[in-house]
């Protein structure tokens, strides 16, 4: 049996036929339900079923116009599962997501799409290392025109459908040719049409997108997923190599991992913890659901400190790397709240190779915690759901007997405060003008300097704000809005005549001014630069190294594992 934890990346796609069949099979073996009159749940399961087959037959049959069956079943199951939480997903025959996630594998060329407003099509993000995209020479920044002969311009899909589209036709059977035909960017912002023929491949998510040594002492490892089978042995060669380079500390950065696979995260907690600690345990509605996981191998290293970094997208099989180390004092929890998903989906095989994932039981830590945020049983007026708040949770404690609470993610021993992030960056990377302008970057400068030494330089970031102004770039600033809005409202309510001048006041302060904008928010803009350029030289590895330089949280976690008595102190509980 798999046991998969994990946020969703993708929502259910284009059902298959076969429910129907299903429906149908289940109605006929309604005497298996064992149900008399006096069992009404048995009756009233048997009776929606029949209702539900019976009223599609209806539909089907003298509904004025033609109805897609596939269509309108698919639409019924998924206001089924939408009673239930976003993890509990059907996979028709053809789809292949269940495995993608579960092996985090499967074949195609290997590059991150995306719809691109200026063009109105989807475009070549970030061709993957190594992987068949970069090997044949797309680049990001390249419009993908046509697959295979067919064109990829969809005039009636949205963004969202046009990207799964040509996701759909880049895919295929590893040793199968793909043809491409892209719109090259050119250095006069004109485009240049390119083709390309690509072997598609077998491509696996890299767990570890970078690893190395901070400083002398300091080792640090990035893990992206568990969702890669086996992901946990790669994790254990880089903690050796880094030790054998001299670690005497390490950091683990699982910030942005949405999880993977339950057996993968006890093995990595197993590295650092004694064997037959408990480390998780699942409890659901049936005995069969309910599991105890302890380590079974003897650890790497019992005693070398450790932190972990996390954030909001921190969650699921991460969250329980971090919370059991967090629960059992063996390391220092460092960054932001977690994000709270203390679900266990369990892998459902169906007939005709059609599957489900489905949440059978809550995970517990070992101090006894569910870092389970939303109730998803107990729901609004209105449908909606909410964060249980703090004032619910409730308190259990670590071996050592720190206090910690369930019902929220894991709160960070050390929090780091987040600067509030500036309203223009939203504008500059929704509208393409970072991706834009590194593009141009790239076509200008063949090469850069090592992802240690490089600097996006004065000169750089005027020749961006060039661009800005050259584009005419403008945005919505909130400031603006609210004030509009005062302003109505203080005349609807009889005050704009005595605050007239205030109000004039107030809007000439305001006004929009973009080069006093972008310098006002130069340090915050500067660094996506940076991570956008250097990616398209050093790919991923690179991105998560230029993203280190001036990372608060990793100067936190450096700094606490610089001063042991400080590392002690987190990690015990004050004599009183």
């Amino acid at each position: 049996m798999r046991y998969f934890v994990a946020l969703n990346k993708k929502g259910m796609k284009k059902n298959a036929r076969i429910i129907s069949i299903l429906v149908g099979a289940l109605l006929l073996g309604g005497i298996f339900f064992g149900f008399n009159k006096s069992d009404d749940r048995s009756f009233q399961i048997v009776k929606s079923l029949d209702v539900f087959n019976s009223v599609f037959k209806e539909l089907d049959m003298f509904y004025v116009d033609s109805i897609d069956p596939k269509e309108v079943v698919e639409y019924g199951i998924r206001a089924m599962l939408a009673k239930t939480d976003p993890y509990t997903e059907f996979y028709p025959e053809e789809d292949n997501t269940l495995k993608e996630m579960t092996t985090g594998k499967f074949g195609g060329i290997g590059s991150v799409i995306r719809y691109y407003g200026p063009r109105k099509r989807v475009a070549i993000i970030e061709p993957s290392e190594g992987h068949p995209a970069a090997e044949a020479g797309l680049k990001a920044g390249d419009i993908i025109l046509e697959i295979n002969g067919k064109e990829m311009l969809q005039e009636n899909r949205t963004p969202n459908e046009m990207t799964s589209h040509v996701s759909d036709h880049l895919r295929g059977e590893p040793g199968t040719l793909c043809v491409i035909k892209v719109d090259r960017p050119t250095s006069d912002s004109t485009y240049v049409p390119m083709e390309f023929k690509i072997t598609r491949g077998t491509i696996r998510t890299n767990p570890i997108p970078y690893y190395g040594m901070l400083n002398d002492s300091i080792g640090y490892i990035c893990i992206s997923t568990f969702s890669v089978e086996g992901c946990s042995k790669e994790i254990k060669r880089a903690f050796i190599e880094l030790k054998q380079q001299g670690a005497k500390s390490m950091v683990l950065d699982v910030r942005g991992n949405g999880g993977g696979l339950l057996g993968e995260a006890v093995n990595v907690v197993n590295f650092f913890v004694p064997k037959g600690k408990e480390i998780v345990k699942t409890k659901g509605k049936f005995k069969q659901w309910d599991h105890v996981y302890r380590t079974t191998s003897e650890p790497i290293d019992l005693e070398i400190p450790l932190v972990v970094l996390v954030d909001g997208i921190t969650a699921s099989a991460s969250e329980i790397v971090s919370g059991s180390l967090q629960d059992l004092d063996r390391a220092v929890i460092i960054g932001n709240r977690t994000y709270g998903k203390g679900l266990v989906q369990t892998l459902r095989y169906l007939p005709y190779n059609t599957s489900m994932k489905v949440t059978t039981s809550k995970y517990y830590i070992p101090s006894g915690r569910c870092v389970q945020a939303i109730d998803y049983s107990r729901r609004n007026a209105d449908g909606s759901i909410a964060r249980t708040p703090d004032s619910l949770t409730n308190v259990f404690h670590t071996a050592a007997g720190r206090e910690v609470r369930d019902g929220g993610g894991i709160r960070p021993d050390i929090e780091v405060k987040i600067d509030k992030t500036p309203n223009i960056l939203f504008y500059l990377v929704n509208e393409d003008m970072i991706f834009d302008y590194a593009t141009q970057y790239v076509i200008k400068h063949p090469t850069i300097a090592e992802v240690k030494d490089f600097q996006l330089t004065d000169a750089d970031y005027a020749d961006f704000k060039a661009m800005l102004k050259k584009r005419n770039f403008t945005y919505d600033r909130q400031s603006e809005a609210v004030l509009k809005n005062l302003k109505e409202m203080a005349e609807f309510e009889g005050y704009m005549e005595g605050a007239a001048e205030e109000f004039a006041a107030l809007e000439k302060k305001l006004q929009h001014n973009l080069d006093l904008e972008l310098d006002r928010f130069a340090k915050d803009i500067k660094p996506l630069i940076a991570d956008e350029i250097v990616k398209r030289y050093y790919f991923e590895k690179g991105a998560v190294q230029e993203g280190l330089k001036d990372d608060p949280d990793l100067k936190k976690a450096i700094e606490v594992l610089q001063q042991p008595e400080e590392y002690r102190k987190v990690l015990t509980v004050a004599v009183k």
